[in-house]
Order: structure tokens, then C-alpha cells, then sequence
């Protein structure tokens, strides 16, 4: 999109590129990229938080209570989504996350197929096809802790919102068709606001004035979205007034430390671009487009956008403190699209040295599990950053060199946009393969994907074995994190399914004052399960409120923790507990 303000186009369409198409490049591009997604839906399966939202909505469900009924850590109408992509699958485990992984993948197809409509308005043909298939791929490909989160679904509804807003010739009605997706991004966690800003501003950077219009129609429609979801959900005002306060490390409860917040950013930056290495080319992908710009004002005008951008999205991580690294997952889209758009922009001559990066950084997370452990820190991350932003800036001289001179490197360079073009798919397949990093942290990386697959069958052991202590069905009450109720998949009798309120007193003692926790105390004790599975590892009884503690003493038999393996046990109600409530 930003290719508009290089030659100062006016809101018009631009010409597209004139002269026969090769008919092969693209195979050359998307083969090797449907490939991979077709390996991804089969092999990625889904992340914990993932496991946790479905895990309470199915159990809840068995129980009676509808997604706008039963707590899940998350908002009403992400809650929806999930269940909405659930009711889709059929067969075991692995078949249903497949079902739901080939869906995912659907969705981000439809966005960039979208997106790619409404730029062949506005740009040429290849910038248009490799800026959609950069952002497209980028959301097929994300790495397993993004995939079918609250803030990846917010960058397909923002991406929709875009196409939506940019598409249609009359300005409000275009506006008034962005208004739903980009309103639904922002209510997939309410942080997500920040992903749809940032789609506001990439509408600006093209076109101000529908910028505006689908600013303020956004406002109202989010506003609207949040007024259906109070008067839809049972709790949602107050499990939305609550939940703030159950996080330790919120804004709203550490305040701010510049320099903390600062040394926190930059490794949690290096950790990020570890897991998908095309963020460590988005500065040199700025670079090539900003290049590109004729006249001060606007090169000053896109350098501050930029800068706006990259602040907010930062900004939504810091408030929320948990430094997860999927709460940036809308930065390596946007730094894919990009690319694309550096890419496919590339007139005279095409960005080898930056395309040579960008084959090289596709290997990267597989290397970097492998590296020593000294080089296995944040400033290797920011040292390979510089690498591409040195490249960019190799063919930037390059192509300043051949634009004064006049000369070419070929009658349209189409042989040259699908090598690099590959080059980009290969970097974009980086964070989906056995041996890349799941989980990164200070630049260590703690875990690869094939650790956390091994992890699952773990926990879908486990459950199995406590299934096998039961009656098929029978109740429980779930003191045990979300993979257990996922796996488990016995129904409750509480509209809170995993215990997160209660867990928390663990760290902060003033949940137990929050309204949500008392309810779901009363799990414990009205009406209890005849079962219950607690994980002593991450419920703690000994750490969590004392009076907590006591009533679930006073309902269950427990055994205590195993001294080797998992710890995770069955707990039996006692005879006459809790019947008298």
C-alpha cells in the first residue's frame, strides 16, 4: 500500500504493468507454499492457550452453558469464534485440530485474497500479488503460539477491514463495510484495539479521508460490539472489570519503569524475531519502500507513521506485562506485507542482496536452537536485523546507481520477482518446522516444537489415566490447567471450568476479594463434582488462600503429589460433602 506515496499517486489506481505475463513464476512461488501450509495444518496442532479455550468451552457446554456463559480467559465474542471453528470438526484429537488448523488457513486465503482485490486498484499487479501472498502466508504460517489467538484473529479481521475499506469506489459505503471486521478486531481481546489501529493507519498512509471515516464508524461499532456482548454474556461486565486484576505484572498494578520497559522490549523484540525470522527484515524492507519516496514531507510523514506503528503494537505488549509472545503477533504480518511490498515495488533493479538475506533467515530458527549457548542472546537477533537493513541498503545504492544511468536488468524482472519471491516463502516456512523454536526467552531458546508435541502427548497420557479412575462422563471440578480439561474432556458443573480465580491467590492475595473469585469458590462446595483433578504443580493448595484451601479439604480426598513424573492427581468427593448446600 505504501507504494502509492512513492510516486505520490493521487487516490486513483495506478496503471498495472503492461506486456505478457510469464505463465510459470507464479507455480515457481505458490507450489512450494502450498506445500508448506499443507504440511503445516497436518503437523503444527494447536498451542496451550488454544487447548485452555476449548478445553472450558466443551466442558462447559456438556454442562449447559453457552460460550456466553462459561469463563475462558477470554472475551465474548473471541469465545464465539472459537466455538464457532469447533462445531466444524469431527473424529479424534489430531482430526479436529487438523479440521481446525485447515480453517485457520481458510480464513487468512479469503483475507489476502481480499486484500489482493482491492490493491490491483491502487498499485501494479506484482506489488499487489506479493504484498496479499506475504500477508496470507504470513498468517498460514504463523508460528503455533500465534496461530487462532485473540490477536491473530485480529489481524485477519483487520485485514479484511482494509480490503473492505479500500475496495469499494464510493467512500462511505466502503467505510460502513470495514466498520464489522475492523469493530470485531478490537473486541477479540479489547488490547487488539491496537492491531486495528495500526489498520488505520495503513489506510491513511493511501487514502486519508477514508481513513477517517472508517475511524470514527470503527469507534461506534466497537462500542455497539461491547454493549451486545454485555447484554449477551451473564458476566461479561464483571469477568471484564475482574480480569485485569488477576495479572501480577499489569501496567495497572507494576505502573512504569522506562528503563525496565526498555531492556524488557529490546530482548522480548530478539526473542519474537527468533521465533518468526521475517520481523528481522522488516526495518530493511522499510528501508527499500521509504527509498522509493519522492519529496521530504512525505518521506518525514511515513518515517512518523512508521514510528507510530511500531510504538503502538509495542505499546499493547508493555500494558498488558506479561511479554507473551503472541501478544505481537500482528508485527511479523506486518512485516511480511512489507516485504512484499519492497519486493514487488523493485523497478529497475530487484533487491538481490535483501533477497539473499531473506533465503538465508529461513533456516535461521532451526540453526539458532542448534547455535552455542553464548550466541544464544537478544543481541544476535539485533545483530542479524542490521544484517538485512545493511543489505536493503546494498540494493538501495544499486538501484539509485541504475535509476541515474537508465538501464535495466531485464524487460520486466518477472524471472527475478519469483527467485526472491521464493526466497521470501522459504523465510516465512522458518517457525514451522520440528527443530524451530516454540518457546524463546532473553534469547534462549527454552523449547522447540518437537519438545511441546512430546509435552502434549504427556498431558493427553495423563488424562487418559485419570479417565480410566472414573465413570465415563462424571463430572469434575477441574483444579488443573487447561490442557487437562482439553484432553480429559469430562463435563463440569460450574460455568468456571478452569480454576483461574482461584489459582491466582497464589501470587495475588486480593483476588479472593473479586466477585468472579467468590463464585467460582462456590464450585469448590455448592453442589460439587464427584470428581476433582488437581495439578499440584500449578494449583499449589498450600500456596493458594487459606480459606480456599480449607474448603477444598473439606470436600475432597486428595493424594498427595507423586514424587517422580506428572503431578497431576484424582481427588474423590467425601462421603455427604457439600450436600447440604
Amino acid at each position: 500500500m505504501a507504494t502509492l506515496t512513492v510516486d505520490d499517486a493521487p487516490g486513483a489506481a495506478r496503471p498495472r504493468e503492461r506486456g505478457r505475463r510469464s505463465p510459470l513464476w507464479w507455480a515457481v512461488v505458490a507450489l512450494p507454499a502450498a506445500a508448506a501450509v499443507a504440511y503445516t495444518v497436518l503437523t503444527r496442532r494447536l498451542t496451550g492457550d488454544l487447548h485452555y479455550v476449548l478445553g472450558a468451552l466443551r466442558t462447559g457446554d456438556a454442562a449447559g452453558w453457552s460460550p456466553s456463559e462459561v469463563f475462558t480467559h477470554r472475551p465474548f465474542f473471541y469465545r464465539w469464534f472459537v466455538a464457532g471453528l469447533d462445531v466444524l470438526t469431527f473424529g479424534g484429537v489430531t482430526t479436529r485440530e487438523a479440521i481446525m488448523a485447515a480453517v485457520g488457513v481458510l480464513l487468512a486465503a479469503a483475507a489476502a485474497y481480499a486484500l489482493h482485490t482491492a490493491l490491483l486498484r491502487r498499485v501494479t499487479g506484482r506489488e499487489a500479488a506479493l504484498t496479499a501472498g506475504a500477508t496470507g502466508l504470513a498468517l498460514a504460517l504463523a508460528p503455533r503460539t500465534d496461530f487462532l489467538q485473540p490477536e491473530w484473529a485480529a489481524v485477519v479481521l483487520t485485514v479484511f477491514g482494509i480490503a473492505a475499506v479500500l475496495g469499494l469506489d464510493r467512500p462511505w459505503p466502503a467505510a460502513l463495510l470495514g466498520t464489522l471486521p475492523m469493530g470485531l478486531a478490537v473486541m477479540m481481546k479489547y488490547s487488539t484495539a491496537a492491531t486495528a489501529a495500526v489498520g488505520l493507519l495503513l489506510v491513511y498512509v493511501v487514502d486519508r479521508g477514508r481513513a477517517v471515516r472508517l475511524g470514527l464508524l470503527t469507534a461506534a461499532g466497537s462500542i455497539g460490539l461491547f454493549g451486545l456482548s454485555l447484554l449477551a454474556g451473564s458476566r461479561e461486565w464483571r469477568w471484564t472489570e475482574d480480569m485485569p486484576r488477576i495479572n501480577q505484572d499489569s501496567f495497572g498494578r507494576t505502573g512504569l519503569d522506562l528503563g525496565a520497559t526498555f531492556h524488557q522490549s529490546v530482548a522480548w523484540l530478539a526473542d519474537r524475531a527468533i521465533l518468526t525470522p521475517v520481523l528481522l527484515l522488516l526495518p530493511g524492507a522499510l528501508l527499500l519502500v521509504l527509498s522509493r519516496v519522492r519529496g521530504r514531507r512525505r518521506l518525514a510523514e511515513l518515517l512518523l507513521v512508521a514510528v507510530v506503528i511500531g510504538l503502538g503494537a509495542l505499546g499493547s505488549v508493555v500494558v498488558q506485562g506479561n511479554w507473551f509472545s503472541y501478544h505481537g503477533a500482528q508485527l511479523p504480518v506486518l512485516a511480511a506485507a512489507l516485504w512484499g511490498l519492497a519486493v514487488g515495488g523493485a523497478r529497475r533493479s530487484p533487491p538481490w542482496f535483501f533477497g539473499a538475506v531473506s533465503l538465508a533467515y529461513g533456516v535461521l530458527p532451526v540453526l539458532y536452537t542448534g547455535a552455542p549457548e553464548g550466541l544464544q542472546r537478544p543481541a544476535t537477533a539485533w545483530a542479524l536485523c542490521f544484517a538485512a537493513l545493511v543489505a536493503a541498503g546494498a540494493d538501495t545504492l544499486v538501484a539509485a546507481r541504475r535509476n541515474r544511468s537508465g538501464r535495466r536488468t531485464g524487460p520486466r524482472g518477472v524471472g527475478a520477482a519469483a527467485v526472491i519471491s521464493l526466497a521470501g516463502v522459504v523465510c516465512l516456512t522458518g517457525a514451522i518446522w520440528p527443530g524451530s523454536p516454540h518457546r524463546v526467552l532473553d534469547g534462549k531458546v527454552m523449547a522447540t516444537s518437537t519438545d511441546y508435541l512430546h509435552e502434549m502427548r504427556d498431558n493427553q497420557a495423563v488424562a487418559a489415566r485419570l479417565g480410566a479412575a472414573m465413570p465415563q462422563d462424571a463430572p469434575v471440578l477441574y483444579l488443573a490447567f487447561g490442557d487437562t480439561a482439553y484432553y480429559l474432556d469430562h463435563p463440569v458443573q460450574c460455568r468456571y471450568p478452569i480454576a483461574t480465580f482461584l489459582q491466582r491467590t497464589r501470587f495475588i492475595a486480593d483476588v479472593a476479594e473479586l466477585p468472579s473469585y467468590r463464585e467460582n469458590a462456590d464450585c469448590v462446595d455448592h453442589d460439587p463434582a464427584p470428581y476433582a483433578v488437581l495439578d499440584w504443580s500449578w494449583f499449589r493448595p498450600g500456596s493458594v488462600d487459606p480459606a480456599l484451601q480449607r474448603r477444598i479439604s473439606a470436600v475432597y480426598d486428595c493424594p498427595p503429589a507423586p514424587a517422580q513424573g506428572d503431578k497431576t492427581v484424582l481427588c474423590t468427593r467425601k462421603n455427604g460433602a457439600g450436600q447440604a448446600n
